[in-house]
Parts: structure tokens; C-alpha cells; sequence
């Protein structure tokens, strides 16, 4: 991954016109999260979910979910607040706070890490490499939370993401029903370009070994 445009490069031989799904501000309803899981599982389809602390210690079987399905947790702060106004010890607190919570949940601590609204700052890079995670952000937003862009409308949620489509494209969407209702035919079309999907246990990240 590049540590600047945050878009993903094939290591080897592997394909270079893939994507990275992930999404974020979760864990938040079942019946919502088991309809983006039953898409994703239609498409043989990997994704990170980035998770608030407080919405894990709400739902942890939500957590569960996510993990037991096959899917991949990643850290998203305690609290989605602007990292880089934070102190280093707040940082350390809302990233550390996270990773403790998930290995309680589901055995495992991330090895990703988003700061909300992209502003972790030189602290957030520092603190979340220091916890053996990838930073990153994102090379395409869906805007699905834009609601003056995207109106909660599945199909402008969709012509987002393939307006900024990339080989290695890091795909932003969030735990919203219009993107849960989109998920299907955003994968399908995805496809129907010669689009895969990236396994989030290939990428390159601290202290793993690269997959393939």
C-alpha cells in the first residue's frame, strides 16, 4: 500500500485491478450488517470493517459477527473523534482502548487502523505503527454519508464509487442501509469491470508477512 495514496500495489504476480472494500462507523444493527455479510459472501468478497470502541462495547456479538464470518475488524478509534487535535496519551488511549476490547471479544487485535475523518496527524500515524497497524485512509470515497451528494440513494452511492474507480482502489463505505442496499450490484458491476476483491490477510503490514 502506498503510505501516500494509500492505493495498493500487487506484490508478485497478482492481479493489479482489485479493490479494497471496507467500512466504517460500526458495529451498529444486525439485520443491517447480515445483509452487507450475505453480499459480500455472494461475491467470495473480503472487506475491513473499521469499528468505534463504543459501539463494540454496545454490540460485542455484532463483533462477533463480523469476525465469524470470515471478515476482517479493524481499528476506527474509541470515540470518531478528530485524532489530530488530540494529545499523544489521548491518541494512545483511543486506539489502545479499541485493541483491548477486540482481542476481549474476538481473540485477535487489528492490524488496521483509519482515523476518523482522515485526520489522524503525525500522532495518529505514530501511535497506531507503535500498535503494530497499517495506517491508512482511503483512495475512493462512496460519499454515502454525504447525504447532499449521495441522498441516501443506493444507486448515487454506486456511481460514486465507480466514478473514482482504480486498479488498487481503497473503497471507503460505511455501515448505512442505503449502502447495505447497494452492496449487491456495487460488487456485480465491480465484477462486470474486471474488478476483484482484496483479501485484507495478503496486504503488507507491520510485524505480518506479505500474502499473495
Amino acid at each position: 500500500m502506498s503510505d501516500k495514496t494509500f492505493r495498493f500495489a500487487p506484490i508478485g504476480d497478482a492481479p493489479d485491478k482489485v479493490v479494497l472494500l471496507s467500512f466504517d462507523d460500526g458495529p451498529k444493527e444486525e439485520a443491517m450488517l447480515t445483509q452487507m455479510l450475505d453480499a459480500l459472501d455472494k461475491h467470495g468478497a473480503k472487506a475491513i470493517f473499521f469499528v468505534n470502541g463504543y459501539r463494540v462495547e454496545e454490540h460485542p456479538e455484532l463483533l462477533k459477527l463480523i469476525h465469524d464470518r470470515g471478515q476482517t475488524v479493524g481499528n476506527h478509534s474509541w470515540d470518531h473523534v478528530v485524532l489530530s487535535k488530540k494529545s499523544k496519551a489521548e491518541v494512545q488511549k483511543q486506539l489502545g482502548d479499541v485493541q483491548d476490547i477486540v482481542e476481549k471479544t474476538i481473540g485477535q487485535r487489528p492490524e488496521f487502523f483509519r482515523p476518523p475523518h482522515g485526520a489522524g496527524g503525525d500522532v495518529g500515524k505514530q501511535v497506531s505503527k507503535e500498535e503494530g497497524m497499517l495506517y491508512m485512509t482511503w483512495s475512493n470515497g462512496s460519499l454515502d454519508w454525504d447525504l447532499k451528494a449521495t441522498k441516501k440513494d443506493p444507486q448515487l452511492v454506486i456511481e460514486q464509487v465507480l466514478s473514482q474507480l482504480h486498479p488498487g482502489a481503497n473503497i471507503l463505505m460505511h455501515e448505512l442501509q442505503w449502502t447495505a442496499d447497494g452492496l449487491d450490484s456495487l460488487l456485480t458491476k465491480l465484477e462486470e469491470k474486471g474488478y476483484g476483491f482484496i483479501d485484507p490477510a495478503t496486504i503488507e503490514r507491520p510485524g505480518a508477512p506479505a500474502g499473495r
